[in-house]
């Protein structure tokens, strides 16, 4: 039996977002150690606060500040945190209440065990030493002793130097394990042969193998050998150089439609100026040695396919 192949993948990139009035309030309070929510037509708090009612529909902008102290309505107990979880230890993830809001926050609760959190407990905010504008300046929640008795009071949403706009990292790590089909793709892709399966029903051949075929639906298990010559069908020019790829800008990135093939795949292609680059240009793999896949693709010298020979792998 031929080994499983598997390998850790990650997906990362920051999210950046401008503000309006409602969530800029709400951060830039966050920062001076305030927090603050938005009244609804019908009176409620809602904290964190929203920039349209979610029964109504209608703009909210009546800002209210509620307390730092409040109840813990539910939790989950996370024993071990991961990668930039806002607590290095085990912690709670909580939804509390604060007095005088309607609606509960999501953050995180320090407690020394699960046996020391239950549902009801009282709960304040421990803010961050350094504060920016960010849900991060709430470090995290910390057991407080205290009755419920604060209100929500009229706040105007006005601070010096307010936060306009933020950066969120998003980042997803996973283990990618592929299917036989994709395994087979990628053993031949090592013996710098490239191969794809046909399908029984329409005789259309895919690189890469999907094991179905997307237009029939059909298991495909007939492999067909494509390659490695191919034709560009459409490109584009990358300007923005990527963080950790050291490529040069500007380069090409292109849809390769491979001879024998009825799917194109994508590759960069090189050894030619990026404004020469074009559709129906002849292509061929360039291989480093001891790669599992091309480098890039670079000119063959043939003449360029003709449009109606791939126009239909667009």
């Amino acid at each position: 039996m031929p080994d499983v192949l598997s390998a850790p993948l990650v997906v990362e990139f920051p999210f950046t977002r401008s503000l309006g009035p409602v969530q800029s309030a709400f951060l830039t309070g966050l920062r001076e150690r305030t927090v603050l929510g938005v009244r609804t037509g019908d009176g409620r708090v809602l904290v964190p606060p929203v920039e349209y009612d979610p029964v109504t529909a209608e703009e909210l902008r009546e800002l209210a500040e509620v307390a730092t102290t409040g109840t813990v309505t539910t939790w989950a107990w996370n024993p071990a945190p991961r990668r930039d979880q806002p607590l290095a230890t085990p912690f709670a993830w909580v939804l509390v209440k604060l007095d005088g809001a309607d609606t509960a926050l999501l953050h995180v609760l320090d407690a020394p065990g699960p046996e020391a959190v239950n549902t009801g407990m009282r709960v304040r905010i421990r803010w961050a030493p350094r504060r920016t504008g960010a849900i991060t300046d709430i470090a995290c929640f910390e057991p407080y002793e205290s009755e419920a008795t604060a209100e929500s009071t009229p706040h105007s949403g006005e601070f010096t130097d307010p936060v306009t706009g933020i950066v969120t990292p998003a980042r997803l790590d996973y283990t990618y394990t592929p299917g036989r089909a994709q395994s087979a793709y990628l053993n031949a892709l090592s013996e710098q042969r490239t191969v794809g399966e046909r399908c029984p029903s329409c005789r259309k051949v895919y690189v890469p193998p999907r094991g179905a075929c997307p237009t029939c639906g059909v298991a495909t298990a007939e492999q067909v050998e494509v390659g490695p010559r191919g034709t560009v069908t459409t490109y584009c020019i990358v300007n923005i150089k990527a963080k950790n790829l050291d490529i040069e800008v500007p380069y090409v990135y292109a849809h390769i439609a491979l001879d024998g093939a009825d799917l194109a795949l994508h590759g960069r292609i090189g050894g030619i100026p990026y404004d020469q680059v074009r559709m129906g240009l002849r292509v061929e793999p360039v291989w480093t040695e001891g790669a599992r896949h091309p480098d890039h693709y670079r000119p063959t010298g043939e003449p360029d396919a003709d449009y109606d020979a791939y126009k239909e792998l667009l």
